[in-house]
């Protein structure tokens, strides 16, 4: 006992991080009993593969935005808009990632130059340059980091889409086998695509628990190396002071955190970024790490893996003029269903991407964060993928059992737009008790007032829950869609853009942060959120009967 009063009283995070892992590890095992026995043989293999490309990812992922403010002195609004063009390159290069793969008929060489050129990104990352010359100039740095940031976005469209397009393989391989057995086993094997797809993306989500813990605990522990402390609000201010824009009571709040006198400003905030942000640098090693684990995987179960191309060519082959004709009606019909799908995804997107940008700007300025660092609560959206993933399962195989057959995708994608408005609703309803302002305005706020008017992190809590819901209608499902629809020897591409309607959705996504800091109360930015979403629920309705008659005529 006096063993877990103690970590929690000396080092919180490491304290949430095992009960994180104790929780998750039983539905781990599930997972893999469920995959193992219901599912295509190289199911597990691909999820393995993906987890540990996105473990490296969202290391960088949970610290980017505020990385590039605490680096680079570069203010929310500004870092919030390089973030939304970097997330837009990670997914709108899977397109031509896919085109690739596509026309080279080689998957899987494709998704191994994509798993190296990323990891040659993340070493570059992880190097802690500072500035070039007399002049300490942080152009090369910036640049640098640019540049680093552009490889793993080009190695990720490269990986990301085309390993999505081996999992759809291995169920249409899956379900060709069932179709030998007879109706009834090939109408089982269909209704596991679904949740095949869910599983997959829990792996995804494996990596994202851990994740935002590595680079805050990298950072605590090497700031305590040099005699300081972490505190979320003193990079902020050591940029002011050293840039001469110090205003209202930032003077006398630096003074107060940093415990120094006003002589000795100068040498600690130069001191505090560089040891503060070497610490996120070093954190940067563990994405390498992960990169190349992924890579070795890959390449160990890589031939029990399908190739769709090699697959389909022998196939097409074989068609009569009449079958072609048919066929191009037909695939006119899917890519029309697609992009109508598409277009809705790009607000879901738009609305759930504010994880890494306006709620982590919420988090670091109006959440009290003195005993965790607001990255790690970017913990409890994959943390909750894991645990409620099951329980979704189940309440639709309930639904399924009652009606005598499964909600359609289109439908629950409906649902999930209903449930992500919930989340913005709820943050509506927090903003308005509390009578937060515009994120500039409460910056402004001594120190003492602003810890007075924190939220505690169960508010995060809430929101991810019904964000994380909203997620598990919409993402897995989502990518499920497309390979019940895409035309055969279109897998690749109609991944890509799927992917490419994220990367849009993402693009603009740092209008949350602007938003937030703008808008004169809270409750309005929140609100925006909550009408698109709805907006997007009610468009999907509108198209509801269409988009399942063709997904059920593509299938038959």
């Amino acid at each position: 006992m006096n063993f877990i009063t103690n970590l929690w009283e000396n080092n919180r995070m490491v304290f949430f991080l095992i009960v994180v892992l104790i929780i998750v590890t039983p539905f781990l095992i599930f997972y893999l009993s469920k995959a193992k026995k219901e599912h295509p043989k190289g199911l597990i293999a691909a999820a393995l593969s993906n987890m540990g490309e996105r473990f490296g990812y969202y290391i960088m992922n949970a610290v980017l935005v505020l990385f590039i403010c605490s680096k680079f002195g570069i203010n929310d609004t500004v870092s919030g808009v390089m973030f939304a063009v970097f997330y837009f390159l990670i997914y709108v290069l899977s397109l031509p990632g896919g085109i690739i793969a596509d026309r080279s008929q080689n998957y899987k060489k494709t998704i191994i130059c994509g798993l190296v050129v990323m990891a040659i990104g993340y070493i570059i990352l992880s190097i802690p340059v500072f500035g070039m010359g007399a002049s300490g100039s942080m152009t090369f740095a910036l640049v640098l980091t640019m540049l680093a940031l552009i490889l793993i976005a080009c190695g990720n469209g490269l990986f990301k889409g085309n390993l999505q397009a081996i999992v759809g393989q291995l169920y249409d391989d899956f379900e060709a086998e069932a179709a030998k057995k007879g109706p009834e086993a090939l109408a089982e094997a269909k209704s596991k695509r679904d949740s095949g797809f869910q599983i997959f993306y829990v792996f995804i989500n494996i990596g994202g628990v851990v994740a935002p813990f590595v680079a805050p605990l990298i950072r605590k522990w090497y700031l305590q190396t040099k005699d300081l402390l972490y505190n979320a609000d003193l990079p902020r201010l050591c940029h002011k002071f050293n840039q001469g824009t110090m205003e209202g009571n930032d003077m006398a709040n630096l003074i107060s955190l940093s415990n120094v006198q006003e002589s000795g400003l100068a040498d600690f905030s130069a001191n505090y970024l560089q040891v503060y942000n070497t610490g996120v640098h070093i954190s940067f090693i563990a994405s390498v790490a992960a990169m190349l684990l992924s890579l070795f995987i890959f390449l160990a179960v890589k031939k029990r893996l399908p190739n769709p191309i090699k697959k389909e060519k022998s196939a097409v082959q074989d068609y009569t003029a009449e079958e072609r004709q048919t066929m191009a009606k037909d695939i006119k019909q899917r890519m029309m269903a697609l992009y109508a799908v598409l277009g809705v995804a790009v607000f879901f997107w738009f609305s759930f991407h504010q994880n890494a940008q306006s709620l982590s700007i919420f988090a670091r300025d109006f959440v009290d964060t003195s005993s965790i660092a607001p990255e790690i609560l970017q913990c409890i959206n994959p943390f909750f993928v894991i645990v409620l993933t099951p329980i979704i399962m189940w309440i639709f195989a309930s639904i399924t059992r009652k009606k005598g057959q499964d909600m359609s995708t289109p439908r629950k994608i409906a649902l999930g737009m209903f449930v992500a408005a919930c989340a913005y609703i709820f943050l509506i309803v927090i903003a308005c008790i509390h009578g937060y302002p515009s994120g500039e305005e409460f910056k402004g706020y001594e120190e003492g007032a602003k810890a007075a008017m924190k939220c505690g992190p169960g508010i995060l809590i809430v929101t991810y829950f019904f964000l994380t819901v909203a997620e598990l209608l919409i993402s897995p499902l989502g990518l499920s869609f497309v390979t019940k629809i895409a035309p055969r020897h279109m897998v690749g591409l109609c991944q890509g853009l799927w992917l490419t309607a994220t990367a849009v959705g993402n693009l603009f996504i740092f209008l949350g942060v602007t938003m937030l800091n703008k808008f004169p109360q809270q409750w309005m930015t929140w609100g925006v959120f909550a009408l698109f979403c709805l907006l997007s629920m009610a468009v999907m309705l509108g198209m509801l009967k269409w988009l399942e008659r063709i997904t059920t005529n593509t299938q038959n």
